[in-house]
């Protein structure tokens, strides 16, 4: 796959899991709203987005998503993503507002930003399509494009009337329904654990996805950097990192894999992007004496070494010294090493 297709793939894969995303939120929305024009809207819309997702995901397997653990792990890290954002929005969706109008008028608030950003998503997708030449991908984003934009268009319209019937129902004390007497509630609750499930499969399936492709150097690397973008100070290998000085870090950075090495990185440089941090990380980063290799235990690591030649012996010694300085792996090595 060359250098173009996999920047097509990863866009597509980020358009993918945002419209993932986009069908949970959908859903906990109609859930609440009652039968009227938005509700149709919302329903129309959600029947579209499934669409959507499926269009993407069937060209992603044209691409050699499937086949490719580099590309395999981007959209395995880009869904969990998406869908821990719907997760984390579902439960809110009916909690905000006074009444029922007000939390309508707000969650349309919220799916016109959302269309606006799906608009964004789609049209860097068909330039950078069209740049490299895809002109089957660059179709595809122009055509899911020009849904989004009816999408914003109806909502831009609906918006008004919303508004009026949440100052009829707030300020003249009118409410046209009761959000609690209606199984809004109920509906909601269950669409949020619905979410739930669906991100602790995904999650379970990334999971699997990332072992496998680890096996291919580089990858690592790769899936850290992507977690690192998107991480917390709780997803971060080094507890109460933010609190934590340049020179503290850098004294935990040795016993790291490539992959919390990486995410660190990424942390580090979104938020207070320290010198002294960032260059022992890149002295820190490099290839594993063999792809898969941070993911081994010791016993592990000697068990292979057991059949391996000089150079591998050599590459484990040179390892580990630098990084997690094992006191078994490095007597396997010297052993091998002296043996042969």
């Amino acid at each position: 796959m060359t250098a173009s297709q996999k920047k097509v793939v990863q866009y597509l894969g980020e358009a993918h899991a945002s419209e993932l995303a986009l069908a949970r939120v959908l859903q906990a929305q109609i859930a609440m709203t009652p039968q009227s024009g938005y509700r149709t809207a919302l329903e129309q819309h959600l029947g579209e987005t499934r669409e959507h997702a499926s269009r993407l995901q069937d060209r992603l397997n044209v691409l050699g998503q499937n086949g490719n653990p580099l590309t395999a792990v981007v959209g395995a890290v880009g869904t969990v993503v998406g869908q821990a954002l719907a997760l984390g929005k579902t439960p809110l969706d009916l909690l905000r507002g006074s009444g029922g109008e007000e939390k309508i008028l707000k969650n349309a608030k919220d799916a016109y930003a959302s269309e606006a950003l799906e608009i964004a998503t789609y049209t860097a997708l068909e330039r950078l399509a069209t740049a490299v030449g895809d002109a089957q991908t660059a179709k595809l984003a122009a055509s899911i494009r020009a849904d989004e934009e009816k999408m914003l268009a109806r909502i831009a319209k609906l918006i008004p009337t919303l508004t009026d019937t949440m100052v009829r129902a707030e300020v003249k004390g009118n409410p046209s329904f009761d959000v609690t007497t209606t199984g809004a509630a109920d509906a909601v609750r269950d669409a949020g654990e619905t979410a739930k499930d669906a991100v602790r499969t995904t999650t379970a399936r990334a999971k699997r996805t990332s072992r496998q492709a680890r096996k291919v150097p580089g990858v690592a690397q790769v899936e850290g950097q992507i977690k690192g973008a998107v991480a917390s100070e709780g997803d971060l290998p080094i507890a109460r990192y933010d609190k934590l000085t340049a020179d503290e870090i850098t004294s935990r950075l040795t016993g790291l894999s490539q992959i919390d090495l990486a995410k660190i990185d990424a942390y580090e440089r979104k938020h207070q992007n320290r010198t002294t941090v960032l260059s022992r990380i890149t002295s820190l980063r490099g290839n594993e004496p063999w792809a898969g290799y941070d993911e081994l235990t010791a016993d592990e690591v000697t068990t292979v070494l057991s059949n391996s030649d000089d150079e591998r012996a050599e590459k484990v010694r040179a390892y580990e010294r630098s990084h997690k300085n094992r006191t078994g792996v490095l007597k396997a090595a010297d052993r091998e090493l002296t043996n042969a």
